[in-house]
């Protein structure tokens, strides 16, 4: 396919054939369980995943047929599976969630989703759009985790910055369920885009850069928690794995602006990110970066939030000031 997006409408259209044709599930009651913080694109169905306002105001009615749960949490998907298992074909998460700001779910919690997946007879779906081919320290983030999903969904790097691609990954057995007719798109699996999407593969292996983005991502979340310690009363936490870092800042700076400001302080000193859910800033350097340039941006983000505390006490003595009142 071409988009993200596209690429989940592609395996939430595989997860219900799938659960009609080889699970035999009631016409028409094919459920997804999906999580909270989830972000799957800006399609119909993606946005009906979806809990953010920005997201699907004003472009209801939404999709039905899909079950939200808190991410992360074993039990309560433990919960959607015993009650409505039988007409449950799939299960879709990010291994990572990028929109929600960097979400590392708890250790071991995707090894206990493919145990429960495969318990329930369900499939387990892992939208590595954002986190996948690379970003995290490993070809697929879900790696991590020692588990095999059975769909992929892949985008964004494949195109290696050159094309749209996006593809949707399964086994034969669930695959075939896509029969002549059945599924299709106008540009889908055009000469171009799998040429692109091959080189792009084949330079993300040679060149290692899984690899050296675990080590530069490594050194990188190093530095943030370095800043973070000398600077907790601004910076509440900072996290990531590989090339995939966050940093929240603390809610009540700048009165619940602070992400916003530092976003802005750290394009004018040179470098760009996007804030994300408010207060959280989200880094993802590219997987070709230099130790240098690394380097570099540490120390833009170092000098950033120490032009960020000159902002706000410079605030707080400005607000601090009492004005005679003029004499009448």
């Amino acid at each position: 396919m071409n988009t993200g997006a596209e690429g989940v409408e592609t395996a939430v259209k595989l997860a219900r054939k799938w659960g009609y044709v080889v699970k035999r599930i009631p016409k028409g009651k094919a459920q997804i369980v999906c999580c909270t913080g989830c972000f799957h694109g800006r399609t119909l169905a993606a946005i009906s995943m979806s809990e953010d306002p920005d997201s699907f105001d004003g472009y209801q009615p939404l999709v039905p047929g899909f079950k939200r749960i808190p991410y992360g949490d074993i039990v309560a998907l433990e919960a959607q599976l015993k009650k409505n298992g039988r007409n449950i074909a799939a299960f879709i998460a990010e291994p990572i969630q990028g929109e929600a700001g960097v979400q590392i779910p708890p250790q071991s919690y995707f090894a206990a989703v493919r145990d429960l997946c495969s318990k329930y007879n369900v499939l387990f779906i892992a939208d590595e759009v954002q986190s996948g081919l690379g970003r995290t320290g490993k070809m697929l983030a879900i790696e991590h985790d020692n588990v095999r999903p059975d769909v992929v969904i892949l985008a964004k790097a494949l195109g290696g910055g050159v094309l749209p691609v996006s593809a949707v990954l399964a086994d034969k057995e669930i695959m075939d369920v896509f029969t002549p007719g059945t599924h299709g798109s106008t540009f889908g699996g055009n000469p171009v885009a799998n040429a692109v999407a091959i080189e792009s593969l084949k330079v993300l292996h040679e060149k290692k850069l899984p690899q050296r983005s675990l080590e530069l991502g490594a050194e990188l979340l190093s530095g943030l928690q370095k800043i973070r310690t000398s600077n907790s009363d601004l910076i509440a936490e900072v996290r990531g794995r590989g090339l995939f870092c966050a940093i929240d800042v603390q809610k009540d700076v700048a009165n619940g602006n602070g992400a916003y400001l530092l976003m802005k302080i750290l394009a004018k000193n040179g470098l760009l990110c996007k804030t994300t859910h408010g207060h959280t800033l989200r880094l993802s350097p590219p997987l070709v970066i230099s130790r240098s340039s690394l380097n570099r941006g540490i120390e833009i983000i170092e000098n950033s939030v120490a032009d960020l505390r000159a902002y706000v006490a410079a605030t707080k003595r400005v607000r601090g000031l009492k004005v005679k009142k003029a004499k009448k």
